[in-house]
């Protein structure tokens, strides 16, 4: 059995994929582009090793940041671990619903051209536009032409004709939480990492000058970059990080529910028990099915 667990920022995703994987004697697989990369630990809300309970984790710090580790490296990487433990139960666990899926469906690449595939989701439309335009400084897409701007940035695109699932008994799990809540979880999120040291490890990689697409890409260091440049003031890169932290949470939710059968859990913060309970009842129901 692989289960997926995805969503927004801040829903649990990393305490349930523990729990479901000590209720089915399962391992966890990563689901995040960026937790892939080593020493990037606050921003990327990486699990902590006390947190892991003694579960096997894999496809975690596996890269240094100057590392190209791509969606087609992603997809092979997991594929092996699913090939490796099929006699498992599987959690894989993250919020880059894109990844998820390129591991998961008939997703093809060309070879030749795999470091050219990465992930832009953490990424605003601006963002995008502007690496864009110097790839191409005449080039006329529009702004808001997401997809369209992301096939530009990638020299060959994906192949997923009729986006066929190629594994059996495969449930996807999303958490939820009301818009306002959610928003000001993620408020909290942002001042809760600022207390664990968010400020100095990003100071950390602007001391080292360390420019690498990794770095630039991450909602937390991006933004106090400009606060170290002088460009913006602590409290203004703060709240650029919630703001931009809770654009990215908007697309998560709709990339999952355009792109995966998602079924959708409201995550219950008084008594996380019950949101564990809900999802085992889900799981169980989708088996006899």
């Amino acid at each position: 059995m692989i289960i997926v667990i995805g969503g927004p920022t801040g829903v649990g995703k990393t305490k349930l994929s523990v729990e479901l994987a000590k209720k089915y004697d399962g391992i966890i697989i990563n689901g995040d582009a960026m937790q892939v990369y080593k020493e990037m630990n606050i921003a990327t809300a990486k699990i902590k090793e006390e947190e892991k309970e003694g579960i096997e984790h894999y496809l975690f710090d596996i890269c240094d940041l100057e590392d190209v580790y791509t969606i087609y490296d992603y997809q092979k990487d997991v594929r092996k671990l699913l090939k490796k433990y099929s006699d498992k139960n599987i959690i894989i666990v993250g919020g880059s619903g894109l990844y998820q899926k390129a591991a998961l469906y008939n997703y093809k690449f060309d070879e030749e051209d795999q470091t050219d595939f990465s992930n832009y989701d953490e990424l605003s439309n601006e963002e995008l536009y502007k690496m864009v335009l110097e790839k191409d400084k005449d080039n006329k897409v529009h702004i808001n032409n997401r997809k369209r701007l992301i096939r530009l940035l990638n020299k060959k695109e994906i192949s997923h004709e009729k986006s066929e699932l190629l594994y059996d008994n495969v449930v996807f799990i999303g958490l939820t939480t009301s818009r306002d809540n959610l928003y000001n979880i993620i408020n909290k999120r942002v001042d809760k990492m600022v207390e664990e040291g968010l400020i100095e490890e990003a100071k950390y990689f602007y001391d080292k000058k360390v420019n690498c697409k990794a770095l630039n890409t991450v909602i937390g260091y991006k933004e106090l970059f400009k606060y170290f440049d002088g460009q913006l003031t602590k409290d203004e890169a703060l709240d650029l990080i919630k703001k931009n932290s809770r654009h990215y949470a908007k697309r998560q939710y709709t990339w999952y529910n355009n792109q995966l059968p998602t079924i959708w859990v409201e995550t219950n913060y008084r008594d996380f028990s019950k949101t564990v309970d809900e999802v085992i009842s889900i799981i169980e129901n989708k088996k006899i099915s």
